[in-house]
């Protein structure tokens, strides 16, 4: 109270504490206490204008040039619509690209499948040599079944035995 003209009171509504040492906003020139003299601790509204940073785009992480003057958030905003590189609807990987070689057929598949007799891609439901007709080892598999439909039928045993069950139960 002795003082009375010594200091001034923060700018900031929430505040108004009588500082005796101020700091003023070089920005939108308001005297400010030590809680309160920075951009955000008074939410400057002109702190675009001396906040002198370079933004860097989210999506390709790019820095984004900004002008004096300008609001970085819509100089990013720009770049995201018209140059970034990243854009999510523009260079979408597709999934489903592998195609099933049997004739007829136009499924895809995320992962390849391939023949381990004739090397072909095939979807799952084609994927046994017996379901796509495969061609690398059909002389010997067009013999066994031959003589196997005049023959009584031989069980086999161990695992290939099982699969050719499961095989005859699919279809």
């Amino acid at each position: 109270m002795e003082f009375p003209d010594l200091g001034k009171h923060c700018s900031e509504p929430t505040c108004k504490q009588l500082d005796f040492l101020p700091i003023t906003c070089d920005a939108c020139k308001q005297d400010f206490c030590k809680d309160h003299f920075s951009y955000a601790g008074h939410k400057c509204p002109l702190a675009f204008k001396k906040d002198v940073q370079v933004p860097v785009c989210p999506l390709c992480n790019v820095p984004i040039p900004v002008k004096r003057g300008e609001i970085p958030d819509l100089v990013v905003g720009e770049h995201m619509d018209r140059d970034c590189a990243f854009h999510p609807g523009r260079n979408q990987k597709k999934l489903f690209t592998h195609r099933c070689s049997k004739e007829g057929c136009r499924k895809k598949e995320m992962l390849q499948l391939a023949c381990a007799q004739c090397h072909g891609n095939f979807c799952i439901q084609h994927r046994h040599p017996l379901d796509h007709n495969c061609q690398a080892g059909s002389s010997s598999s067009s013999k066994g079944r031959s003589s196997a439909s005049s023959a009584p039928e031989q069980k086999p045993s161990g695992i290939s035995w099982l699969a050719q069950q499961l095989r005859r139960t699919v279809k």
